[in-house]
């Protein structure tokens, strides 16, 4: 079966090309910022630049290896879907379920080392990038010359294949499920992980009251309890998504007519394959909006103190900004990745709605609809996640309920999350409209 997915990923390197570079990116930034730990340990590093490379490291290294996972997670589960007839195949000429599992996982896999070998190059010069920002920010010595080691690239080529032979595995076992039919409730494993991340999230963020307003440490509780109610929520997205359109479906068809019916009962039909879409909606949603506005507050803070803002305090908001900037790009790549594949896999329905009946332009009604309930019930669970966080740490650290930055943050974060939502999932459906009905409906489905 190995031998099968290497002749697999020959052929068809097209349907890989979303795992590739889901890959490549998670491996460029785990790359990138364990090379500060090959640079913190050289020969010469003072101990206040040590700290802060390591420290640097350790973070945005954690949030790389989750994002990574979540990234490749996504892309395959939609890959593993569209093969649904090829597996099938392979099972009525003799292969066992465990053989298929092996010839997918041995895909991504073989697939995810291409990405991470074709990361290393970009791995370097993004680490040389970043040290020159801490240096330029006064929190490295002007003396340190980083240092891309073993510690970078095992690190980085370990976890990028580590992520896509347990998300593949995963894959294949919700596809299994998934085919045995649509009354299947979700895994224990994932239902625990649920309610653990969300029991967590809270604890962490009820112990921010615990805390000082002048104490180092007050964002990080409020900060990681937002994150982990984000992935709670994340791993719940198919139950959430039908809770809403249960609420939302007759206001759906007042307002959108034929085509928000349409819509409304296809993401009730297909509420599990558009979990990983989501995903990514809450997971940046919530993950942004908290840490943009903790680290907002904590500067104004700082500002109206009239404290001159130290080294540890540049450190994290250095740390802060790279954070988001690295959730910016994980959740636009999954969230384009995956819808694009979901949408370019309807060609054939939308081909026998327009046989039906259905113009174009309903058609493109439809995916508009589907998108702006994705995006509203992506935006409202990563809020009150958000909110979870930023609350208790607005409390303690300014004595005021909400931060007095306004809305304005919160906007940006929606809008950008709308406009990946909107632009890749109308822009798919509008070039699969293009293909006359007769012969998108004589395409294998």
């Amino acid at each position: 079966m190995l031998g099968l997915a290497a002749r697999s990923v020959r052929q068809r390197p097209g349907r890989f090309l979303a795992t590739l570079l889901s890959a490549f990116l998670g491996a460029t930034v785990v790359m990138t910022f364990n090379s500060l730990h090959d640079t913190a340990g050289a020969h010469g590093v003072d101990k206040a630049s040590r700290d802060t490379l390591t420290t640097a490291a350790s973070v945005v290294g954690g949030y790389g290896t989750l994002l990574v996972f979540f990234a490749i997670a996504s892309t395959l589960t939609v890959n593993v879907r569209q093969r649904t007839e090829e597996t099938r195949l392979l099972r009525t000429t003799g292969a066992t379920p465990a053989q298929i599992t092996r010839m997918i996982v041995g895909e991504s896999m073989a697939v995810a080392l291409v990405g991470a070998l074709l990361a290393i190059g970009p791995a370097v010069l993004g680490g040389h990038v970043l040290l020159d920002v801490f240096k330029d920010g006064g929190q490295v010595a002007d003396s340190v010359d980083h240092s891309f080691g073993p510690i970078a690239l095992l690190s980085g080529v370990g976890v990028t294949l580590l992520a896509a032979a347990g998300a593949a595995y995963l894959a294949v076992r919700r596809a299994a499920k998934a085919a045995a039919g649509p009354r299947r409730k979700a895994g224990r494993a994932r239902t625990f992980a649920s309610w653990a991340a969300l029991l967590t999230g809270a604890l962490a963020v009820s112990g921010t009251f615990a805390m000082k307003a002048t104490d180092a440490a007050l964002m990080a509780a409020p900060a990681y309890g937002a994150i982990l109610l984000s992935v709670g929520f994340a791993l719940v997205s198919t139950t959430l998504l039908r809770a809403v359109l249960g609420r939302a479906e007759p206001l759906l068809t007042a307002l959108a007519g034929a085509s928000g019916y349409l819509a409304a009962r296809t993401l009730r039909r297909r509420a599990p394959e558009l979990s990983g879409i989501l995903m990514p909606l809450i997971l940046f949603t919530g993950m942004a909006t908290a840490t943009l506005y903790m680290q907002a507050v904590e500067n104004d803070a700082i500002k109206a103190s009239g404290l001159t803002r130290s080294v540890e305090d540049k450190n994290l908001e250095t740390l802060n900004l790279t954070v988001v900037g690295i959730i910016v790009v994980f959740a636009c790549v999954m969230l384009i990745n995956s819808l694009y594949a979901a949408t370019a896999y309807r060609v054939r329905e939308f081909g026998q709605q327009r046989l039906a009946g259905a113009t174009p332009a309903q058609v493109l009604t439809t995916v508009t609809v589907e998108g702006v309930l994705l995006t509203v019930t992506g935006v409202f669970f990563g809020t009150l996640a958000a909110l979870a966080g930023i609350i208790p740490f607005t409390a303690v650290r300014t004595d005021s309920l909400l931060p007095d930055q306004g809305p304005g943050i919160w906007i940006a974060v929606v809008a950008t999350a709308a406009a990946a939502t909107l632009v890749t999932g109308l822009a798919t459906a509008r070039r699969a409209v293009r293909t006359p009905a007769v012969e998108t409906v004589a395409l294998t489905a």
